[in-house]
């Protein structure tokens, strides 16, 4: 990839501008969608600008997790009793080293507000539980699980409730229309009768800057020509990750380069490059979101051991968190260990057949198993035989599984190799205030600027949860939008 040049344009060498609002926006996703429903609510001109032919950005084809809690009445109405202080608890151990905790209060304080600005908004959400383990909900389920809260040792830390709030999609295929797309499509028609613009098919290449140093506007190539876009009070930069430049990934998050996965090809840093080029700051570049290519379901059912045998994680926890663990601290390598009889449990499971993975190795004992599997003589034996010995009393002292979980390990006995079997998307990004402002190197912030979404760096720092990006993505986009419409 061929990085384009990002140099900031003088505002006084335009003579003609193409456009203009009073808040431009780059990029349609989620940050976007929700910037223009606070700005034009704030009584903007707001002019959004967008890569594609439609909007919908990464957003469109996630999940659609939103990471929200505090007592949401989704929550309340699925019969869970959730406060603001063990939503921030839980936050401040899972999202990791370096976490912002200013900025994980804030949206926390914020969240149930948030969630009613969703339905506001026209975002559905059906009162349904999904208690199976699962990347996301099998059915049209409003709320599961979606960062391992009710797992070891995030249960120790904070009372345990599901805060993976799902928009309800009623003709749901896993794989191909996704809950995020009923998240986005209601933002957007909030956005547009409220009287914003979109303009398609626009790459943006860099910033426009008055004398002052005051950003206002941007110039970009449409069908090939150059356009200029004023923006009379402000610029948001919602332009999503960096997770498909390749140059990017290897400066700054080296271990995922060449396995991106739940991002999209539009995702190539520009709009944090074009910030860069103005001195702005950047934080958690090389955080990841990891995800491990298998079925959760096969996962709860059998034990993760590495290349010495061991286990060093549990099974039941978030499958991001396994990933993380597997690719970060285990050298990428890991192998399931599951009995016939659990992996046919695990396929007969409701859970559709996407990452269901059938065994690398089928044998008639671990020894024999251990031996085809090329681990070192014992080990694998010994790490069997001593989970299989406490899982007879329905116990984990090790990694503290949950009782439900755990059953002996019986023969046939098989193993699923996940070596090479993760892949994630980049979650560091700009610098940014609580109301979305991007600083520069020297903590100033850059007038005129706002960046939301995973164009800027979020809750999220070396930790994750499903749900986290389209959270802070719409509960900053709003900030965003807000100042910017402030001028």
């Amino acid at each position: 990839m061929v990085q384009q040049d990002v140099t900031p344009i003088p505002a006084e060498s335009i003579h003609h501008w193409d456009h203009e609002a009073d808040v431009v926006i780059a990029g349609y996703g989620v940050a976007g969608a929700a910037a223009a429903v606070e700005a034009v609510a704030a009584g903007a001109d707001v002019l959004v600008l967008e890569r594609t032919g439609s909007w919908g950005g990464a957003a469109a084809m996630a999940g659609g997790f939103i990471y929200l809690g505090g007592g949401t009445a989704l929550q309340r109405a699925c019969g869970f009793d959730d406060s603001v202080a063990d939503m921030t608890a839980y936050l401040n151990a899972a999202m990791g080293p370096g976490a912002d905790a200013d900025r994980i209060a804030d949206y926390c304080e914020g969240s149930v507000e948030h969630f009613d600005w969703l339905v506001s908004c026209g975002v559905p959400f059906k009162a349904e539980f999904f208690g199976e383990p699962g990347w996301e909900p099998m059915g049209d389920q409003g709320l599961m699980y979606s960062g391992g809260e009710n797992a070891h040792p995030f249960n120790t830390i904070a009372r345990p409730a599901p805060r993976g709030h799902v928009p309800q999609m009623a003709d749901k295929k896993q794989g191909e229309a996704s809950a995020g797309f009923m998240l986005m499509k209601p933002l957007v028609e909030t956005a547009t009768a409220g009287g914003a613009r979109g303009l398609f098919d626009v790459r943006v290449q860099s910033l426009v800057v008055a004398p002052d140093g005051r950003v206002v506007g941007i110039r970009a190539r449409q069908y090939g020509g150059d356009v200029t876009i004023r923006a009379r009070r402000g610029v948001v930069l919602a332009t999503g990750s960096f997770a498909y430049n390749d140059a990017m990934v290897a400066q700054y998050a080296p271990r995922i380069s060449g396995r991106p996965a739940a991002s999209i090809e539009q995702h190539d840093g520009q709009g944090i490059r074009m910030a860069q080029a103005l001195g702005a700051d950047l934080a958690h570049m090389d955080a990841t979101e990891v995800a491990i290519f298998i079925d959760p379901q096969q996962l709860v059912r059998g034990i993760l051991v590495n290349g010495r045998g061991q286990r060093f994680v549990a099974e039941d926890t978030y499958p991001g968190r396994v990933g993380q663990a597997t690719l970060y601290h285990q050298d990428n390598t890991a192998y399931l260990v599951i009995d016939g009889a659990a992996q046919e449990e695990a396929m007969a499971s409701a859970s559709p057949q996407l990452m269901m993975r059938p065994p690398t190795w089928v044998c008639d004992t671990v020894a024999e198993l251990e031996q085809e599997m090329g681990l070192a003589p014992g080990s694998l034996q010994s790490t069997v035989a001593s989970y299989n010995e406490a899982a007879e009393r329905r116990e984990d002292p090790l990694l503290h599984k949950k009782a439900q979980w755990l059953k002996p390990i019986g023969s046939p006995v098989g193993a699923v190799d996940l070596r090479e079997s993760t892949g994630g998307f980049t979650l560091g990004g700009l610098k940014t205030t609580l109301d979305a402002e991007v600083l520069d190197v020297s903590g100033q912030p850059i007038a005129g600027l706002y960046a939301a979404g995973r164009s800027a760096s979020g809750l999220a720092a070396w930790g994750y949860a499903s749900g986290i990006s389209l959270g802070d993505g719409s509960f900053y986009g709003r900030r965003a939008g807000r100042h910017a419409a402030k001028g």
